[in-house]
């Protein structure tokens, strides 16, 4: 998985309810037409990012077609989950 373009933007909580950090990406990426993932209009995955204190995981994603915002019902793989969250890390503003 090669990550070519993403929007990060850290998420506000007016109520307080959760506490440390919350970020929303939408990572980018391009996957020959051969596989499973791939969508003719681009493939997406929102990622919510979370920290607090020194944890800092992925609270939930999922994958979507680019060009329509609909949800594709796939999971991560052990290594893709590694590479998402190592990009989460790299890139969450604060």
């Amino acid at each position: 998985m090669e990550i070519n373009e993403y929007i990060v933007e850290q998420m506000v909580d007016p109520t307080g309810i959760i506490s440390g950090d919350r970020y929303e990406f939408r990572l980018y990426f391009t996957v020959d037409e051969e596989d499973e993932l791939y969508a003719e209009g681009g493939t997406g995955l929102r990622v919510i990012f979370a920290v607090e204190g020194e944890k800092e995981w992925i609270a939930t994603y999922h994958f979507f077609e680019r060009s329509t915002e609909k949800p594709l019902d796939f999971e991560m793989e052990d290594d893709e989950k590694e590479i998402v969250l190592a990009f989460c890390k790299t890139h969450a503003e604060g």
